[in-house]
C-alpha cells in the first residue's frame, strides 16, 4: 500500500501521514492508508485516501504554473464550512492544512460522498430520457438555491467585494489571459474589448459558485428524482453577480446537435442526449423559478466563453510550459478560438 501512495504525484507519503495522523487521526483507522489520484480535473489535484473500510478526499492546488489568486484552497475551505449547515449539499469540511512544509501549499480534507459524477458522454448516455429532464431540473434549482443564500446570513457577508463585480471580473479575466495564453489571439483582445463596453448595471449579489456544471455535482441516480448530494469545486467561489454563474453553465452546456460545441473537449457532449433541456429552457427555468431579470444574458453568455477560453489557455499553458505530464492532445487551441467566436457572437445580437 506505501508503494502505491508514493506514485501518487503530489503526495509526499511522509509529510502527509503525519498531518493526517494530528488533523483527523480520531476519525479514521490509518494503518496502510493510500491514496487514489480522481481523474476529471484540469487544475487542482484531487485524491481519494483510503483508510481501511473508510475513505475521505483530499484536494491540493497544482503543482506548478499557478496563477495569483487562482486555486485558492483556503478560500474553497471557507465556503464549505459556510455552507454545510444550508440546504446548499455540500461534502462535510473535516480538516485544513496552511502548512507549506507539508504540500508546499494549502491543502484540505472533505467527506467522500457517496455518488455518481457524470463526466462523458457515455455517463449520460446510460440514463433514461425522463432521467435527463429531472436532472436538468434538480441542476438549475440548485444554482438557484445557492444564489437565494444571503450572504451574510452564512457567514460570508465579507467573502467578496461585489460592487464592481463583472468590471473586475473583465479586468482580472484579461490579466489571466495576458499571464497564460502562449498564443496571439487578436479576437479575445475584440472580445474583452466589447465586454467592457457592454457591462450592464447589477444590485444583485449573491454567492457565486464559479464553476457550475454537471461534473462539479454529485449525484443520487437511484430516486426517480435525480438528487444532488454534493456540489464540489469551489475555488473560484465567490461574492457578486448571480447571473456570472449562469452564464458560465450554459457555456459548459452541449445541446443536441450544435456541432461547433464539439469542438471544445470540456463536458463535451455531456448534455447532448435527448431529454436534456436545451440551453435556452434552462435560462428560462432559472429566470422562473428565481425571479431574475434576463434580459442581458448574453453579456453572461459572452463572459462565459471568456472564461472558459482562458481557462483552456492556462490548461494549454501548463502543458506547454512541462507542468503537466502528457502532451497536449486535447485541441484546447483550437477549443479557445471557437469558444471567442462564440463570445463575439452572443455580444453581436
Amino acid at each position: 500500500m506505501e508503494e502505491e501512495l508514493e506514485e501518487a504525484i503530489g503526495l509526499p507519503r511522509a509529510s502527509v501521514d503525519q498531518w493526517l495522523r494530528s488533523a483527523v487521526g480520531d476519525r479514521f483507522d490509518l494503518a496502510d492508508w493510500y491514496a487514489e489520484p480522481i481523474s476529471g480535473g484540469l487544475s487542482n489535484l484531487t485524491y481519494r485516501l483510503r483508510f481501511q473500510d473508510q475513505s475521505a478526499i483530499l484536494r491540493r492546488p497544482p503543482l506548478g504554473g499557478v496563477l495569483p489568486s487562482a486555486h485558492d484552497m483556503h478560500r474553497e475551505w471557507n465556503l464549505l464550512v459556510a455552507l454545510h449547515p444550508t440546504r446548499v449539499p455540500v461534502p462535510e469540511p473535516l480538516a485544513l492544512c496552511s502548512d507549506n512544509s507539508v504540500l508546499g501549499g494549502t491543502f484540505y480534507v472533505m467527506s467522500d460522498v457517496a455518488g455518481a459524477v457524470l463526466r462523458t458522454q457515455e455517463d449520460t448516455k446510460a440514463l433514461a430520457t425522463p432521467q435527463r429532464r429531472r436532472l436538468s431540473v434538480a441542476l438549475v434549482n440548485a444554482l438557484s438555491d445557492l444564489h437565494s443564500l444571503t450572504p451574510a446570513d452564512v457567514g460570508l457577508g465579507n467573502f467578496g467585494r461585489p460592487d464592481g463585480f463583472n468590471e473586475r471580473q473583465v479586468r482580472r479575466w484579461r490579466q489571466q489571459w495576458q499571464q497564460s495564453s502562449r498564443r496571439e489571439l487578436p479576437d479575445m483582445d475584440a472580445l474583452f474589448t466589447q465586454l467592457d463596453e457592454r457591462i450592464p448595471a447589477t444590485n444583485d449579489v449573491a454567492i457565486v459558485h464559479g464553476d457550475y456544471r454537471l461534473d462539479n455535482t454529485i449525484l443520487d441516480l437511484s430516486r426517480r428524482e435525480p438528487h444532488i448530494n454534493a456540489i464540489v469545486d469551489w475555488e473560484l467561489s465567490t461574492l457578486g453577480d448571480p447571473l456570472a454563474d449562469l452564464g458560465l453553465s450554459l457555456t459548459y452546456w452541449h445541446d443536441l446537435d450544435d456541432h461547433e460545441r464539439a469542438l471544445i473537449p470540456i463536458a463535451l457532449g455531456v448534455t447532448a442526449h435527448p431529454g436534456f433541456m436545451s440551453a435556452t429552457d434552462i435560462a428560462e427555468h432559472y429566470a422562473t423559478i428565481s425571479g431574475r431579470n434576463l434580459d442581458n444574458l448574453n453579456f453572461y453568455l459572452a463572459m462565459g466563453a471568456m472564461k472558459l477560453a482562458v481557462i483552456l489557455a492556462g490548461v494549454d499553458a501548463r502543458f506547454t510550459d512541462g507542468y503537466m505530464a502528457q502532451r497536449n492532445s486535447l485541441g484546447l487551441d483550437e477549443a479557445v478560438r471557437v469558444l471567442v467566436a462564440r463570445g463575439l457572437r452572443h455580444l453581436s445580437t
